[in-house]
């Protein structure tokens, strides 16, 4: 009863309309239509609130849940679309270091000839030679496989703007040499 002395959770009737309705129809979200059932569990305005281990135990959450949810209630001011919603980022998303120039680089970078004393490319590798160029992020050996692994990524000459080096030519997406016919069947 600790919190809902502290933190009453007060609904007004077309509050408490909205929260049945989203408990009640439609297509939503397990975690919203949970926090639904709790606000309407802890409503103070329609009589006496059960205990918190009583509602906890009814809807089937923890009572840290009971806890959170009328908190956020307080915290958005009452508003109820704001307590069951999902919560705002409050940090935008960090955008990937890897670009298109980035992934041509690293491919262009994989087509040329390996480093002295080495037969071939390895991930590793390729993750040394990348963090001693000075205009492509350090990346991690996972992600140079990843991007290498991508069929997507555009060839090295259509973002570099010139040919690669070496008697290697590049191969389409569908493992096909450009100017080769594929042969009937």
């Amino acid at each position: 009863m600790g919190s809902q002395k502290k933190r009453p959770v007060r609904l007004t009737t077309q509050d408490r309309e909205e929260l049945v309705r989203v408990t009640t129809t439609g297509v939503r979200g397990a975690s919203m239509i949970m926090r639904a059932r709790v606000l309407l569990a802890l409503d103070t305005s329609v009589g006496e609130v059960d205990s918190k281990e009583v509602i906890a135990t009814r809807l089937g959450v923890s009572g840290e849940t009971l806890r959170l949810v009328a908190k956020r209630f307080a915290e958005t001011g009452g508003d109820v679309h704001a307590t069951i919603a999902r919560k705002k980022r409050d940090l935008p998303p960090v955008p990937s270091p890897v670009t298109g120039e980035v992934e041509a680089r690293l491919i262009a970078m994989a087509c040329s000839q390996p480093p002295q004393g080495h037969a071939r490319w390895s991930l590793r590798l390729l993750e040394k030679h990348v963090a001693l160029v000075e205009d492509i992020p350090s990346l991690d050996h996972s992600t140079i496989g990843r991007i290498l692994k991508n069929g997507t990524a555009p060839s090295p000459e259509e973002v570099l703007d010139h040919p690669a080096t070496g008697e290697r030519t590049v191969r389409s997406p569908d493992g096909r040499r450009p100017g080769r016919l594929r042969p009937a069947l």
